[in-house]
């Protein structure tokens, strides 16, 4: 995989979306929102972004979305082995074979260390090219058996957002599609430049790869969720102080099973989960931005210890906050 570490000389990072006919405008502006250039006066990394066709028509390199309109791009497939990382945004509803053209240039490009990133239906694409054998994968839900049918040798999770294999990414349907490119972004560069990029977008932040894709039942609107979300607000405000599930549901007004029922509803994961989250990330913003001590940030990260945050934050993220530090402040 290409190191596109912040301890690299500043320079635009190469990203090389796909578009093919029938596409959904949706899942197209998707890693365009996230790294298109209208983000260019934030003090982020800079990205060029090449919205890259499939099919060539008159010269010109040119698709048909499914809501009726056309897109003319600049770029054809022989953009892809030039970019740094490519983003499949989706694929053919009927999930047909992708074209060996694409497949070929997929596996050139990820031997010469391109990241690639299968957003919903996309993922089939990034099996069928070979990039996912003996390994795991996500996608849309509600493809999931057809998946499993086709790739019996990929080990495949419909229960999470997305999962990151570092080489390879793959996600969810629909707006696990963000929560994946701000993932892709976060890792890269950092809490506060996905938390600057959702800001913009009025999206959370950054939701847990294995939080779960979806809610089987309809959640019905009621009093009861504004005072969660009041709670779940004093939550983030507080992580330093002990939070457990009697003391929250009393402040929420409810029975602690009925607190952690709504809980889930609303968050999609557990309050423990949540709140393990919220508090890493609250650590790796501080790691990223100061030089106080490991047993500050910790304690008012509500770890209580160094041990238990340098043991958490390992777990998760395979690297201890010293050496995270060191590479996010150009250390290393």
């Amino acid at each position: 995989m290409k190191n596109l570490s912040t301890s690299q000389p500043p320079g635009a990072i190469s990203i090389a979306v796909l578009a093919f006919d029938s596409i959904s405008p949706f899942h197209l502006s998707v890693p365009c929102l996230v790294f298109g250039e209208h983000h260019c006066d934030t003090p982020l990394p800079k990205f060029n972004l090449k919205v890259c066709a499939i099919a060539e028509r008159k010269g010109e390199h040119s698709v048909r979305t499914n809501a009726g309109f056309s897109i003319q791009t600049q770029h054809g497939l022989s953009a892809l082995s030039r970019a740094d990382i490519i983003i499949i945004p989706s694929w053919y509803d009927d999930l047909r074979p992708a074209p060996l053209a694409l497949l070929k240039v997929l596996r050139r490009a990820h031997n010469g260390g391109a990241r690639i990133v299968g957003l919903c239906l996309g993922a089939f694409v990034v099996a069928e090219a070979g990039l996912l054998q003996q390994r795991s994968a996500t996608t849309h839900w509600a493809m999931a058996n057809e998946f499993s049918r086709r790739f019996p040798d990929i080990q495949l999770d419909p229960n999470v957002l997305y999962v990151d294999l570092g080489d390879v990414i793959t996600s969810a349907g629909t707006a696990a599609g963000i929560d994946c490119c701000l993932h892709l972004l976060r890792s890269q560069y950092g809490a506060e430049a996905a938390a600057t990029i959702a800001r913009r977008l009025v999206v959370a932040p950054h939701r847990q790869g294995g939080q779960a894709q979806y809610i089987e039942q309809a959640i019905p609107i009621l009093a009861s969720d504004d005072r969660l979300s009041k709670v779940l607000e004093w939550m983030l405000d507080n992580l330093g102080h002990p939070q457990s599930l009697d003391f929250l549901a009393q402040r929420a007004l409810m029975s602690r099973r009925s607190f952690t029922r709504h809980f889930q509803q609303m968050t999609g994961t557990t309050v423990g989960k949540w709140l393990l989250h919220h508090r890493l990330v609250f650590a790796q913003r501080q790691l990223e931005s100061s030089q106080r001590a490991i047993e500050d940030i910790a304690v008012d990260a509500g770890f209580g210890s160094g041990i238990l945050l340098r043991r958490y934050f390992a777990r998760e993220f395979t690297i201890s906050p010293t050496a995270y530090r060191a590479q996010f402040q150009g250390k290393v």
